[in-house]
């Protein structure tokens, strides 16, 4: 991992607080492409009344938009948590080059906690996974987020 990762999961940590502020899940998401981000995303599948309005399906869709293409190769998406099933078929889909992960998610994951969608073999494109960049820090983020929420209920 360089200095360049370490500082786009920062900003999708960023992402990810701003979520939690808005009463969401708190997962944030950067799309990079040629060193620069083109999407960004923060969890609001309750504001948008949308199950499919993940943080990485929003950076995804603003990678989309502004490249003008719905194949987004040669990018590497950052995520404060490992993405579900549907984020990692959409990932593979967009024919996303990298994926670059914070803290697992032994509930849903989808790229090797729960399942591995991309290392079946059986997809139609592969995708680099690395997962544990600050870890820590996104995973301590989401227990405080639902230990709060355990508590006002």
């Amino acid at each position: 991992m360089s200095v360049d990762d370490v500082g786009f999961m920062k900003e999708a940590l960023v992402l990810a607080r701003q979520a939690e502020e808005a009463g969401e899940v708190p997962v944030g998401a950067v799309l990079v492409w040629e060193n620069g981000v083109i999407g960004r995303g923060a969890n609001r599948p309750i504001a948008a009344c949308d199950p499919t309005a993940h943080a990485e399906m929003e950076a995804l869709r603003e990678g989309a938009r502004r490249l003008g293409n719905y194949r987004l190769p040669g990018t590497t998406l950052y995520v404060t948590l490992e993405p579900c099933i549907m984020c990692a078929g959409a990932i593979i889909h967009a024919r996303v080059r990298r994926l670059v992960f914070a803290a697992a998610d032994p509930k849903t994951g989808a790229a090797g906690s729960v399942f591995d969608v991309f290392a079946s073999g059986r997809v139609n494109h592969m995708v680099a996974v690395e997962g544990g960049l600050l870890a820590d820090e996104s995973a301590s983020l989401l227990r405080s987020f639902f230990r709060a929420r355990r508590m006002a209920k």
